[in-house]
């Protein structure tokens, strides 16, 4: 039988699409690797479907905006678990911000479906092959992403406030 863990999830990703494989790294034990967004599909197929891995269970899919990063101004997050193996694994997959798009994991899990929904609302990803991405939680008419870091947090024009009394 073999030892499930982190080395050895790198190593079989490794092995298996090589300079793929931007970065990896270990915060708090959880194996994150950042990976070509073109091939997205093809690493969750293979996780999905690996003998020993069965990573089977996606967690999670969200979005991160990065303001400053030219050219990987938008990330894709996924979390996926194999709860045969009570293993975990994050992959980062970053776009540009001009045309944020990345293949749909739905083809895999259902779980993606909503998911998918959340980030494009919130972060404007298109996931490409999406049955029916559209808004899930924000107004159809909005024509911005609420959760990127394109406003500024406080109006700077204000008058009617003491920058003193929040530590400033």
């Amino acid at each position: 039988m073999v030892n499930i863990d982190n080395e050895y999830i790198l190593t079989e990703i490794t092995n298996q699409f090589g300079d793929k494989v931007y970065s990896s790294y270990e915060p708090y034990g959880l194996l994150t690797i950042e990976f070509d967004k073109n091939s997205i599909k093809d690493l969750l197929s293979f996780l999905y479907n690996h003998q020993e891995l069965q990573m089977q269970f996606l967690t999670d899919v969200c979005g991160t905006h990065y303001p400053d990063v030219k050219g990987k101004e938008i990330g894709v997050i996924y979390h996926i678990h194999s709860l045969i193996n009570n293993v975990r694994l994050r992959v980062k997959c970053y776009t540009p911000i001009e045309n944020p798009s990345i293949d749909s994991a739905t083809f895999l899990f259902s779980s993606a479906n909503w998911q998918e929904r959340e980030t494009f609302d919130f972060y404007g990803v298109n996931f490409v092959g999406h049955p029916n991405l559209k808004r899930i939680l924000n107004a159809d008419e909005m024509d911005y992403f609420p959760m990127r870091k394109e406003y500024p947090l406080e109006d700077g024009t204000r008058t009617d406030k003491d920058d003193s009394y929040f530590g400033r």
